[in-house]
């Protein structure tokens, strides 16, 4: 038995097709399906049941295949044992970024990073929390940036920065002539809203308890993007909420619609997670300790309300 047959073995049982593993491995069909065949005949059994499409996982072979991303894991944490040894803080690093955050936050802390740690080779991907989470726990990603607490039992979070809610109320809206506004005033009929999936969208939906206006809704927008919510609230069409480090971007007739929030602020708590196993960990402190510093000077902002992504 081998890592690499374990490795074999676990792209298998994740893309369920030998063909589609061996590209996904960098190997050819058939020595992947060889060195899975002759782990199965060493163990005596049979973890993949070929006979089914997509391939299926035996009873015995799900066992296998838990065990196997332990024994990987672990065989992985030798080479990271010997780097922090060594104070070697390099090697391909694959960070994934939630969508509501990456524009923002990636030209602050990236120029600095790459600077600072030029032997690490940061691969990083745009994704949603719930790709960014199966990802975690299949090891395609070494660590994530999302909005938390996500209560995880396979994940630890590191928290990064708080950012502040800041609305954004064009000159005709009721809230218009209020200089700094409250949860309560909040009428979720006539905010603008990212589109479903978005953790932030939920925040703002966990912000405001409930309507004011009833069913009087005339029209449902909802966007992928912070500037289309901010031109359609220009076009009379409603008010929304902002992320704080997007409105930096904001030019400075756009500023004059910002609304901030009596303290405590509502804010989102954003966080680097990455697996308990904690594989490569001096790279992600390397990142943690970027990031802090960086964003500390853009948010001044202390006395805050964390509001959850979680659904209440």
């Amino acid at each position: 038995m081998t890592i690499t047959q374990l490795q074999y073995v676990l792209a298998v049982a994740e893309y369920q097709n030998f063909t589609l593993a061996a590209q996904k491995s960098f190997v050819t069909q058939p020595t992947l399906s060889m060195q899975v065949q002759k782990l199965e005949d060493e163990l005596d059994v049979l973890i993949f049941d070929r006979g089914k499409k997509p391939i299926a996982i035996t009873e015995v072979g799900k066992k296998i295949v838990a065990q196997a991303k332990n024994i990987v894991a672990e065989a992985g944490r030798i080479k990271d044992i010997v780097d922090q040894d060594k104070g070697f803080i390099g090697g391909d690093f694959t960070l994934g970024i939630i969508p509501t955050v990456m524009p923002t936050l990636l030209p602050m802390f990236l120029p600095t990073f790459i600077k600072k740690y030029p032997k690490v080779n940061l691969i990083i991907k745009e994704q949603g929390t719930n790709s960014l989470i199966k990802n975690l726990q299949d090891g395609h990603l070494d660590a994530a940036i999302a909005a938390t607490p996500l209560e995880i039992e396979f994940i630890r979070e590191r928290p990064l920065y708080y950012e502040p809610f800041v609305g954004y109320v064009p000159a005709n809206h009721r809230l218009a002539d209020q200089k700094e506004i409250t949860g309560t005033d909040l009428d979720i009929s006539d905010i603008l809203l990212l589109q479903d999936g978005h953790c932030f969208r939920d925040g703002v939906v966990n912000l405001c308890k409930s309507p004011k206006n009833g069913d009087k809704e005339q029209f449902k927008i909802e966007s992928g993007s912070f500037e289309t919510l901010v031109n359609l609230s220009d076009e009379g069409m409603g008010m929304t909420l902002l992320p704080y480090l997007n409105t930096l971007e904001l030019d400075e007739k756009k500023r004059k619609n910002l609304k901030h929030f009596k303290k405590p602020s509502p804010a989102r708590e954003i966080s680097l997670i990455y697996h308990k196993s904690e594989l490569k960990i001096q790279i992600s402190e390397a990142l943690k300790d970027v990031i802090s510093a960086v964003v500390r000077g853009a948010i001044a902002f202390q006395d805050v309300e964390i509001i959850s992504p979680l659904s209440k």
